[in-house]
């Protein structure tokens, strides 16, 4: 057992037992590189298998020849316009809750892709875009040879 050496409490040990307190909290909650409580947009899924790493968006309402993608040292970028419905236009709203205009997200990816292969589409309101793993990236496995 370790003997630890009182010491009488100092004009400033409340305050950073507190700041501790609140560091801890924050990083049990915050995930990944997005802001807490941010209401980012389009809500995304990022998933893998041997060859390839998907990202699913959620764009409903936004037409393909507004989304541009592109990747850029290690990250994909979806940029996009979700335009305001005509008819709309002139409403008097009770509540308002989907937003138009222009929309960035930036997902940092977990390795290298090739990304002169990347393909996407857009199905019922959901894009996916299939980013293939580069050769470095995928896994390979290694022969035991006995000596």
């Amino acid at each position: 057992m370790a003997i630890i050496r009182w010491q009488p409490p100092g004009p400033f040990d409340e305050l950073e037992r507190l700041r501790h307190e609140v560091d801890r909290l924050f990083e049990n909650v915050s995930v990944g590189s997005e802001p807490l409580f941010s209401r980012a947009f389009p809500a995304v899924n990022v998933t893998e298998d041997g060859e390839n790493y998907y990202v699913r968006a959620e764009i409903p309402g936004v037409k393909p020849e507004n989304v541009e993608i592109s990747v850029v040292e290690g990250r994909l970028l979806i940029k996009g316009e979700r335009k305001v419905d005509p008819a709309g236009q002139g409403t008097n709203y009770y509540r308002r809750e989907r937003d138009a205009g222009v929309f960035s997200r930036t997902i940092g990816l977990p390795a290298r892709v090739s990304s002169e292969k990347v393909a996407a589409s857009v199905k019922n309101g959901v894009l996916l875009v299939s980013l293939p793993k580069s050769e470095e990236a995928k896994p390979r496995k290694i022969a035991v040879k006995t000596t």
